[in-house]
Protein backbone atom coordinates (compact mmCIF):
# COMPACT_ATOMS: atom_id res chain seq x y z
CA UNK A 1 0.00 0.00 0.00
CA UNK A 2 0.96 3.36 -0.91
CA UNK A 3 0.70 7.15 0.61
CA UNK A 4 -0.61 10.78 0.02
CA UNK A 5 2.52 13.16 -0.84
CA UNK A 6 3.81 16.33 -1.93
CA UNK A 7 5.90 16.68 -4.84
CA UNK A 8 7.11 20.10 -6.79
CA UNK A 9 5.54 21.19 -9.89
CA UNK A 10 8.22 21.61 -12.90
CA UNK A 11 7.36 25.09 -12.93
CA UNK A 12 8.60 25.85 -9.50
CA UNK A 13 5.13 27.14 -8.45
CA UNK A 14 4.13 25.43 -5.38
CA UNK A 15 3.66 21.82 -4.98
CA UNK A 16 1.64 19.26 -6.35
CA UNK A 17 0.13 16.07 -4.58
CA UNK A 18 -0.33 12.17 -5.68
CA UNK A 19 -0.75 9.02 -4.43
CA UNK A 20 3.14 7.10 -4.17
CA UNK A 21 3.39 3.06 -3.95
CA UNK A 22 7.34 2.15 -3.58
CA UNK A 23 8.61 -1.09 -4.61
CA UNK A 24 11.62 -2.90 -2.64
CA UNK A 25 13.76 -3.29 -5.67
CA UNK A 26 17.01 -2.09 -6.08
CA UNK A 27 17.07 0.81 -8.29
CA UNK A 28 13.82 0.44 -9.37
CA UNK A 29 12.71 2.28 -12.26
CA UNK A 30 9.63 4.88 -11.78
CA UNK A 31 6.10 5.07 -13.74
CA UNK A 32 3.68 7.89 -13.51
CA UNK A 33 0.44 7.05 -13.79
CA UNK A 34 -2.71 9.05 -14.70
CA UNK A 35 -5.91 8.76 -13.62
CA UNK A 36 -9.11 8.38 -15.54
CA UNK A 37 -12.02 11.35 -16.03
CA UNK A 38 -13.08 9.98 -12.61
CA UNK A 39 -10.15 11.66 -10.61
CA UNK A 40 -7.80 9.30 -8.39
CA UNK A 41 -10.07 6.87 -7.31
CA UNK A 42 -9.03 3.38 -5.81
CA UNK A 43 -8.84 2.02 -8.82
CA UNK A 44 -5.87 4.19 -10.00
CA UNK A 45 -4.20 3.75 -6.57
CA UNK A 46 -4.62 0.18 -7.35
CA UNK A 47 -2.15 0.55 -10.16
CA UNK A 48 0.31 1.69 -8.79
CA UNK A 49 -0.04 -1.03 -6.28
CA UNK A 50 0.35 -3.17 -8.25
CA UNK A 51 3.31 -1.91 -10.13
CA UNK A 52 5.22 -1.59 -7.21
CA UNK A 53 4.75 -5.29 -6.28
CA UNK A 54 5.75 -6.03 -10.16
CA UNK A 55 8.86 -3.79 -9.30
CA UNK A 56 8.47 -0.11 -10.40
CA UNK A 57 7.83 3.12 -7.44
CA UNK A 58 4.64 4.44 -9.17
CA UNK A 59 3.28 8.08 -8.39
CA UNK A 60 -0.53 9.53 -9.52
CA UNK A 61 -0.88 13.06 -9.50
CA UNK A 62 -4.19 14.35 -8.22
CA UNK A 63 -5.18 16.10 -10.78
CA UNK A 64 -8.67 17.30 -9.77
CA UNK A 65 -7.64 18.12 -6.43
CA UNK A 66 -8.70 15.98 -4.11
CA UNK A 67 -12.05 15.36 -6.17
CA UNK A 68 -13.10 11.64 -7.36
CA UNK A 69 -16.45 11.06 -9.45
CA UNK A 70 -18.61 8.75 -8.33
CA UNK A 71 -18.80 6.16 -11.32
CA UNK A 72 -22.53 6.75 -11.62
CA UNK A 73 -21.95 10.56 -12.30
CA UNK A 74 -20.67 10.89 -16.14
CA UNK A 75 -21.61 14.21 -16.38
CA UNK A 76 -20.01 15.31 -13.15
CA UNK A 77 -16.78 13.42 -14.48
CA UNK A 78 -16.88 15.28 -17.83
CA UNK A 79 -17.36 18.57 -16.07
CA UNK A 80 -14.09 17.86 -14.44
CA UNK A 81 -12.20 16.64 -17.36
CA UNK A 82 -13.31 20.12 -19.35
CA UNK A 83 -12.26 21.97 -16.55
CA UNK A 84 -8.47 20.86 -16.46
CA UNK A 85 -6.07 22.40 -18.36
CA UNK A 86 -4.68 19.82 -20.01
CA UNK A 87 -1.22 21.28 -21.44
CA UNK A 88 -0.69 23.07 -17.38
CA UNK A 89 -1.38 19.82 -16.02
CA UNK A 90 1.42 18.10 -18.25
CA UNK A 91 3.72 20.90 -18.14
CA UNK A 92 3.63 20.86 -14.57
CA UNK A 93 1.84 18.31 -12.05
CA UNK A 94 2.88 15.36 -14.58
CA UNK A 95 6.59 16.12 -15.36
CA UNK A 96 6.73 17.22 -12.19
CA UNK A 97 5.97 14.08 -11.27
CA UNK A 98 8.25 12.77 -13.96
CA UNK A 99 11.16 15.00 -12.33
CA UNK A 100 10.26 13.47 -8.71
CA UNK A 101 11.98 9.96 -10.30
CA UNK A 102 14.46 11.61 -12.53
CA UNK A 103 15.75 13.51 -9.75
CA UNK A 104 16.85 9.94 -8.37
CA UNK A 105 18.76 8.73 -10.87
CA UNK A 106 15.66 6.53 -11.95
CA UNK A 107 14.69 6.03 -15.23
CA UNK A 108 10.47 7.01 -15.55
CA UNK A 109 7.35 6.05 -17.66
CA UNK A 110 4.58 7.70 -17.80
CA UNK A 111 0.95 5.37 -18.52
CA UNK A 112 -2.77 6.58 -17.79
CA UNK A 113 -6.31 5.82 -18.48
CA UNK A 114 -8.85 7.65 -20.53
CA UNK A 115 -8.14 10.73 -19.98
CA UNK A 116 -5.05 10.13 -18.84
CA UNK A 117 -4.28 8.02 -22.14
CA UNK A 118 -4.46 11.47 -23.90
CA UNK A 119 -2.27 13.10 -21.46
CA UNK A 120 0.16 10.30 -21.89
CA UNK A 121 0.27 10.86 -25.19
CA UNK A 122 0.58 14.77 -24.52
CA UNK A 123 3.53 14.09 -22.46
CA UNK A 124 5.19 11.97 -25.25
CA UNK A 125 5.60 15.08 -26.81
CA UNK A 126 6.15 17.40 -24.06
CA UNK A 127 8.22 16.10 -21.50
CA UNK A 128 11.67 15.48 -22.38
CA UNK A 129 12.66 13.65 -19.20
CA UNK A 130 10.13 10.67 -20.29
CA UNK A 131 11.81 7.18 -21.10
CA UNK A 132 8.90 4.95 -22.39
CA UNK A 133 4.97 5.60 -22.22
CA UNK A 134 1.80 3.65 -22.31
CA UNK A 135 -1.43 4.91 -23.24
CA UNK A 136 -4.59 3.29 -22.56
CA UNK A 137 -7.77 4.30 -24.48
CA UNK A 138 -7.07 7.83 -25.03
CA UNK A 139 -5.98 10.17 -28.01
CA UNK A 140 -5.29 13.91 -27.87
CA UNK A 141 -6.84 16.53 -30.21
CA UNK A 142 -3.80 17.00 -32.97
CA UNK A 143 -2.91 20.50 -31.40
CA UNK A 144 -2.14 19.20 -27.86
CA UNK A 145 0.10 16.74 -29.22
CA UNK A 146 1.50 16.25 -32.78
CA UNK A 147 1.77 12.77 -33.78
CA UNK A 148 5.56 13.52 -35.54
CA UNK A 149 7.06 14.99 -32.08
CA UNK A 150 6.29 12.04 -30.18
CA UNK A 151 9.44 11.71 -28.86
CA UNK A 152 9.68 8.37 -26.38
CA UNK A 153 8.74 4.78 -27.61
CA UNK A 154 5.16 4.51 -27.12
CA UNK A 155 3.08 1.57 -26.70
CA UNK A 156 -0.94 2.43 -26.64
CA UNK A 157 -4.18 -0.72 -25.73
CA UNK A 158 -7.52 0.14 -27.28
CA UNK A 159 -11.09 -0.96 -27.00
CA UNK A 160 -12.76 -1.88 -30.48
CA UNK A 161 -15.92 -0.36 -29.88
CA UNK A 162 -15.05 2.56 -27.97
CA UNK A 163 -17.16 5.87 -29.60
CA UNK A 164 -15.15 8.45 -27.52
CA UNK A 165 -11.08 7.14 -28.52
CA UNK A 166 -12.35 5.51 -31.48
CA UNK A 167 -10.76 2.89 -33.75
CA UNK A 168 -10.66 5.61 -36.38
CA UNK A 169 -8.81 8.03 -34.59
CA UNK A 170 -6.35 5.43 -33.54
CA UNK A 171 -5.88 4.02 -36.98
CA UNK A 172 -4.94 7.57 -37.75
CA UNK A 173 -2.92 8.30 -34.78
CA UNK A 174 -0.82 5.33 -35.08
CA UNK A 175 -0.43 6.30 -38.85
CA UNK A 176 1.04 9.52 -38.41
CA UNK A 177 3.27 8.19 -35.47
CA UNK A 178 5.05 5.60 -37.66
CA UNK A 179 4.88 8.00 -40.91
CA UNK A 180 7.05 10.36 -39.16
CA UNK A 181 8.95 7.33 -38.15
CA UNK A 182 8.39 6.93 -34.32
CA UNK A 183 8.50 4.19 -32.30
CA UNK A 184 4.97 2.93 -31.67
CA UNK A 185 3.27 -0.25 -30.64
CA UNK A 186 -0.54 -0.07 -30.32
CA UNK A 187 -3.30 -3.37 -29.80
CA UNK A 188 -6.66 -3.09 -30.17
CA UNK A 189 -8.96 -5.27 -27.91
CA UNK A 190 -12.29 -6.57 -28.69
CA UNK A 191 -13.50 -4.85 -25.59
CA UNK A 192 -15.71 -1.38 -24.23
CA UNK A 193 -13.78 1.89 -23.29
CA UNK A 194 -12.28 1.40 -20.41
CA UNK A 195 -11.88 -2.63 -19.89
CA UNK A 196 -9.07 -2.33 -17.39
CA UNK A 197 -10.74 -0.86 -15.07
CA UNK A 198 -12.25 -3.53 -12.51
CA UNK A 199 -14.32 -1.62 -10.31
CA UNK A 200 -16.98 -0.73 -13.36
CA UNK A 201 -18.50 -4.40 -13.94
CA UNK A 202 -20.58 -2.97 -17.31
CA UNK A 203 -17.25 -2.38 -19.01
CA UNK A 204 -14.58 -4.61 -17.42
CA UNK A 205 -12.92 -7.67 -19.54
CA UNK A 206 -10.50 -9.44 -17.49
CA UNK A 207 -8.98 -10.98 -20.08
CA UNK A 208 -8.42 -7.98 -22.25
CA UNK A 209 -6.94 -6.73 -18.96
CA UNK A 210 -4.93 -8.78 -18.66
CA UNK A 211 -3.33 -8.95 -21.45
CA UNK A 212 -2.59 -5.69 -21.65
CA UNK A 213 -0.94 -5.94 -18.22
CA UNK A 214 1.80 -8.51 -19.75
CA UNK A 215 1.73 -6.21 -22.39
CA UNK A 216 2.78 -3.23 -20.52
CA UNK A 217 5.23 -5.42 -18.21
CA UNK A 218 7.23 -6.54 -21.05
CA UNK A 219 7.58 -3.25 -22.47
CA UNK A 220 8.49 -1.71 -18.85
CA UNK A 221 11.05 -4.18 -18.75
CA UNK A 222 12.26 -3.45 -22.17
CA UNK A 223 12.67 0.23 -22.33
CA UNK A 224 12.73 1.20 -18.39
CA UNK A 225 14.64 -2.05 -16.87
Amino acid sequence: MGSMIDFDRADGKGKARGYLATSTRAGAPGVVVIQEWWGLQDQIKGVCDRLAAAGYHALAPDLYNGVAVPYHDPDAANQQMTSLNFIDATDNAVRGAVQYFKKQGLKAGLTGFCMGGAVTIIGSVRIPELDAGVCFYGIPPAQAADPAQVRIPLQGHFASRDDWCTPQAVEAFEAAVKAAGKRVEFHMYEADHGFVNEQRDAVHDAPSAKLAWERMMDFWKKHLG
